[in-house]
């Protein structure tokens, strides 16, 4: 009576893992020419951001970074960490973006907690993460500056420009999903309010279905 399901594993003509990057590439495919990121003076398309994000996780992977390993991001709301979202994800890595308001302590903590590889982070939060990064003297990642045009800008921690790094990737990038939908693709901290801050892993598919779901609720509201 089982002989029915003889043949129905996963294949690329029956399955795909869900991922919040389809959502960037059916964009930047479909509607490549929209405006996709407006910041201050800066516009860009959706296939530019598309662009920049490949090369993000070309530049990533040609630095050894790939699955599981992961990539912290110190930043505002910025078009780097928009790119980080989707770069570090198409490398197969694990983005862990850090609150702005936390102090060096904390961010000491979870960078040695998370073991992150790399450290991309706007020169505007130089002053903490320089203490933080002190504390944990010759085990620091190191640091990629983010130099943001509209920003306050502030002193260079690393030893290049996130725009040189991003130019050592190419828009090429033979990035792809990953074989399964359930692994990593963010590692968040909890505020820390009753001890240290502890680690919660996403996945890319509860990433793909809660950006499903706000796309669902935002049409609704239309």
């Amino acid at each position: 009576m089982t002989d029915f399901i003889t043949g129905l594993e996963k294949t690329e003509a029956n399955y795909q893992a869900l991922s919040p990057l389809s959502f960037l590439a059916r964009t930047a495919k479909v509607w490549p020419e929209r405006t996709a990121i407006v910041h201050g003076s800066i516009r860009r398309t959706w296939a530019e951001t598309f662009e920049r994000c490949k090369r993000l996780g070309a530049a990533l992977a040609a630095r050894g970074i790939g699955p599981g390993d992961v990539v912290a991001v110190m930043a505002p709301n910025i078009p780097a960490m928009v790119e980080a979202h989707f770069g570090v994800a198409m490398a197969g890595a694990v983005l862990n973006t850090l609150n702005t308001r936390l102090d060096a302590p904390t961010i000491a903590y979870i960078l040695r907690h998370g073991e992150a590889k790399l450290l991309l982070s706007d020169t505007e939060f130089a002053p903490v993460i320089a203490a933080a990064l002190a504390e944990l003297s010759d085990n620091a990642p190191p640091v990629i500056d983010i130099d943001d045009p509209e920003g306050p800008g502030g002193a260079r921690l690393g030893a290049m420009d996130y725009e040189d790094f991003l130019a050592t990737g190419t828009a090429d990038f033979d990035w792809r999903f990953p074989d399964d939908e359930w692994s990593a693709i963010a590692l968040n901290y909890t505020s820390g309010t009753t001890g240290k801050p502890k680690g919660v892993v996403y996945h890319h598919r509860g990433a793909y279905l809660n950006g499903l779901g706000n796309a669902i609720t935002w049409n609704m509201r239309q």
